[in-house]
């Protein structure tokens, strides 16, 4: 492997000035694990890397520069001012890899790093204006209320969901079902493995004809649907995003299952029904917020009949630590006002809250697999998804899906499904000896 460096005729001119590849390089305490090009003719690297970034322009320079780390990077990949070759825009899998396993950099003196900032050029120190798709800071995001109150967390959740129901349907798949599959073998398809987790989770719950069941954070009615169909239980499900309730009933009615099954437009806190005898709540409880899981397992305890049954389905951390972001990228792109904890944190404020918990299990590898199959999906219908979304926001779903693929591969996240009861009066918790759904 060779490396090269050349110096722009404008570093030429200015002997104290370093080209931005011979600063890159001078940041980094493995050496360059890609290959580097900017805009002002240097270079650096291995010629042969897999990865080759581009930079090229100065507000490219400045993004990385004013947000260092994957805010910077994202903000600049997302404008078009940072070219990554050697991977899919849809599926840049690869490259997070060889980053995350070779990239380190080093802390300067603080001697040197004012001299490398005045080679860069100390108006580049300026942020510029973000991209379009990036939502507001979170000390701005106070103008739309208290952080998790009803206002708040549906402007949350219209940035996320509302994206297009078309591009929804181009990575997700026919299933429309944003939450992690269960595979029952390594070869099931995405779909299998999509219906498999929605029977997994009927199963849980002891479903059987002529039960009602509360779907919270429905998403676009899968499990509605499945529970509906398959089981013979009347549903309401319940989603903030108007765009997926409207495709879910639309689902529901097209599959003739509107005298048992509803999809609601509307805050999971609105539902006034009581007398459910099992809730399922599938991706939600990461958008509540740590300090609100009292008062949410609270409200979905007492729409429960005694012995009625809850299964929460949730992304948690590897411990039990309650950090209040899920990292600048992922809070600023993806989840607004986002927060994880571990499955401990789940499990006990459950059970403070008189719930009993009888079974919990970890789907860490299957969600690695489902974002597997989204990204390929989205590599798949790539120049669709461009047409219906935009080229930024195209990209920043193959950057997000790809680097939670790896996240939940390292156990950096997980996915918990944690099953609960509400007892009925001396205990009894009308539940088997043993578990039906392991047979």
């Amino acid at each position: 492997m060779t490396s090269t460096l050349n110096r722009s005729d404008r570093s030429a001119a200015d002997p104290g000035r370093l080209p931005i590849g011979a600063v890159l390089e001078r940041l980094m305490a493995r050496g360059m694990p890609f290959r580097f090009s900017a805009y002002d003719g240097s270079t650096a690297g291995p010629v042969d890397a897999p990865i080759h970034l581009r930079l090229h322009n100065e507000r490219g320079l400045s993004y990385l520069l004013t947000a260092p780390g994957d805010l910077g990077m994202a903000r600049a990949y997302v404008r078009g001012d940072l070219e990554m070759e050697g991977v899919h825009p849809g599926n840049p899998y690869d490259a997070l890899v060889h980053l995350q396993n070779n990239l380190k950099f080093r802390v300067p003196a603080p001697a040197e790093a004012m001299r490398l900032a005045r080679s860069i050029g100390l108006n580049h120190f300026v942020p510029p204006e973000p991209p379009e798709q990036e939502a507001l800071p979170r000390w701005r995001r106070l103008l739309e209320g208290f952080r998790h109150s009803r206002t708040r967390d549906a402007g949350a959740i219209h940035h996320h969901y509302d994206v297009s129901n078309r591009f929804y349907e181009m990575v997700l798949g026919p299933s429309m079902t944003y939450t992690c599959a269960c595979f029952p073998t390594e070869d099931a398809t995405l779909e299998e493995a999509q219906a498999f987790k929605y029977d997994l989770v009927c199963r849980k719950l002891g479903l059987r004809p002529g039960m009602r069941l509360l779907d919270v954070g429905c998403g676009w009615g899968g499990m509605v649907r499945h529970a509906a169909r398959e089981y013979g239980v009347e549903v309401i499900g319940v989603t903030l995003s108007r765009e997926q309730a409207a495709w879910g009933q639309q689902a529901v009615e097209r599959d003739g299952l509107d005298h048992l099954a509803e999809v609601r437009f509307g805050d999971y806190r609105e539902i006034r029904e009581t007398g459910f005898d099992a809730v399922s709540s599938i991706g939600l409880t990461e958008h509540i917020g740590v300090r609100n899981y009292p008062a949410y397992f609270v409200f979905l305890r007492d729409r429960l009949v005694p012995g009625g049954r809850l299964l929460n389905h949730c992304i948690t951390r590897a411990d039990n630590s309650s950090r209040a972001t899920t990292g600048a990228f992922i809070d600023r792109y993806v989840f607004p006002d986002g927060e994880l904890t571990g499955s401990g944190r789940i499990i006990t404020a459950m059970q403070d809250v008189g719930l009993e918990v009888r079974h919990e299990e970890n789907l860490r590898e299957h969600y690695a697999l489902t974002l597997k199959g989204w990204c390929e999906n989205l590599e798949s219908h790539w120049d669709e998804c461009v047409d219906e979304v935009g080229i930024g926001t195209a990209k920043v779903w193959g950057l997000y899906m790809a680097g939670s693929r790896l996240a939940f591969e390292r156990n950096e996240i997980q996915l918990h499904q944690v099953l609960g009861v509400r007892p009925g009066p001396g205990g009894d918790a009308h539940f088997p000896l043993r578990p039906t759904w392991l047979s």
